[in-house]
């Protein structure tokens, strides 16, 4: 990629790069890249938008070995961008040709059939398969099923006083939810959270590739199952859509779902989890309080949202934008993250007072369109776990917390927390005693619920 025409900007006080002994400028005068991949930059990297910002509305980035992308870290150009389809596309196959077809990152960016991927009347025909099956899952149901999960979950480490909230919750949690709502059995499960955490991790071509391939692997007997029996279920009623999705489209739209439903709402729910254990407002208020779920998933949402980097646009044609030149074609991406938090870190009175709209969901036509629900399983999940694990706390408190690399999320790889054990036999109501409840009613049929017709 050639450098932006803009000029290179010195490294502020304490920059990670300029810590290690880098520089942006290096001894030939080229631009040295920040890796959105490198381990440092998932440790901190607020201080790298801060770096980046230098830069202008948009800024050099270097998203996997030997792949450029410009991010843009603004929020206000960021906003135009997300609404701006008459001059900005999702359509990636003409940047794909010019990146090796073996990049880590092709499973996130590559072109799909799918409402993410494609402009104009066909995203919006996609879009509408997605937005009327999930219209036909109630936000009471849902919390049911929420609630089952996670006491299933918890069920599994509740007598041993301690977990990793992200293994064995916060990522798990999601995946039941999905898996199920999708009418596969709970015995996928393993099988589609490996696939989709190496989808977003991309660690290397190879892992991130096989991990593509296992997930549409999985996709792929799904969709011969629900062919066979149809059921009251995501899957199902994709398939009797009135828009009438060939099998490529079926599958494009549920590797979509299923992506952005699981790794996306699993770092939600950690992250939230790990601001409500870290923060003393949140701390002493666990069981009831001022601060709630819904506050702490409000901050992560500005703060650190669990897709950081993403949205990705291509010009149609050369555009001077916010400053910058873009070549056509070009790959943009946009920080929500560094957007959000221009003005500095977003605290919960912020939020709550609605002075403007974080980007976490994305934004214009592209927008996330089932934000209800996620909100709905990241809360009810937290409450479910702090309900039954009232005293829960981080296990080591003083040490700093690790995150996982990779350009487009922030996800911890772990937080390990203690509790006072609780057991089936105790006094009192626990996980054991809940009862397990369904979205749907067992006796419907999707052809009972058929979506609305295009028109």
């Amino acid at each position: 990629m050639t450098s932006p025409h803009h000029p290179g900007a010195a490294p502020p006080p304490g920059c990670p790069a300029h810590a290690s002994g880098t520089h942006p400028l290096d001894g030939a005068g080229r631009d040295t890249l920040v890796r959105l991949y490198d381990p440092e930059f998932a440790a901190d990297p607020h201080r790298y938008y801060a770096h980046l910002r230098q830069y202008g509305a948009l800024a050099p980035v270097e998203i996997a070995p030997d792949v450029t992308a410009m991010l843009v870290t603004d929020y206000r150009a960021a906003l135009e961008l997300l609404n701006d389809d008459t001059t900005w596309s999702k359509d990636s196959r003409a940047w794909m040709q010019t990146v090796p077809p073996d990049s880590a990152v092709i499973p996130m960016l590559g072109w799909r059939a799918n409402a993410l991927f494609n402009d104009g009347e066909v995203h919006r025909r996609y879009r509408q398969v997605i937005t009327d099956s999930f219209r036909l899952v109630e936000p009471h149901e849902l919390r049911a099923r929420v609630r089952h999960a996670a006491d299933t979950l918890i069920q599994g480490f509740g007598a041993t006083g301690r977990a990793d909230l992200v293994a064995q919750y916060a990522q798990l949690l999601p995946m039941l939810m999905f898996n199920n709502l999708f009418g596969m059995p709970d015995s996928y499960g393993q099988q589609l959270i490996a696939a989709v955490g190496g989808l977003m991790d991309g660690a290397s071509p190879e892992e991130a590739n096989s991990a593509n391939a296992a997930f549409e692997a999985y996709i792929m007997e799904m969709v011969a199952t629900k062919k066979a029996r149809r059921g009251p279920d995501v899957t199902s009623w994709f398939m009797d859509h009135p828009n009438g999705l060939s099998d490529e489209e079926l599958i494009q739209q549920i590797v979509l779902t299923m992506a952005a439903g699981n790794e996306p709402l699993g770092n939600l729910i950690g992250n939230a989890l790990s601001r409500m254990l870290s923060d003393d407002r949140y701390y002493s208020t666990l069981s009831g309080g001022a601060l709630t779920a819904r506050d702490a998933i409000e901050e992560v949402l500005w703060n650190d949202p669990p897709m950081a980097n993403y949205s990705a646009h291509y010009p149609r044609r050369d555009v001077f934008f916010h400053g910058t030149w873009v070549r056509a074609g070009q790959l943009v991406l946009v920080s929500y993250a560094a957007a959000n938090t221009q003005a500095g870190a977003v605290s919960h009175e912020q939020a709550r007072s609605g002075g403007g709209a974080h980007l976490s969901w994305s934004a214009g036509p592209h927008g996330c369109p089932v934000q209800r629900h996620a909100m709905v399983i990241a809360t009810t999940a937290i409450e479910r776990l702090t309900a039954w694990l009232s005293d829960i706390e981080l296990e080591t408190p003083d040490q700093p917390l690790q995150w996982r690399p990779g350009g487009f999320q922030r996800a911890l790889a772990a937080l390990p927390a203690r509790f006072t054990p609780i057991t089936p036999n105790q006094a009192g109501a626990t996980p054991w005693d809940s009862s397990p409840s369904r979205s749907t009613r067992q006796e419907q049929t999707s052809t009972e619920k058929q979506p609305a017709s295009a028109s």
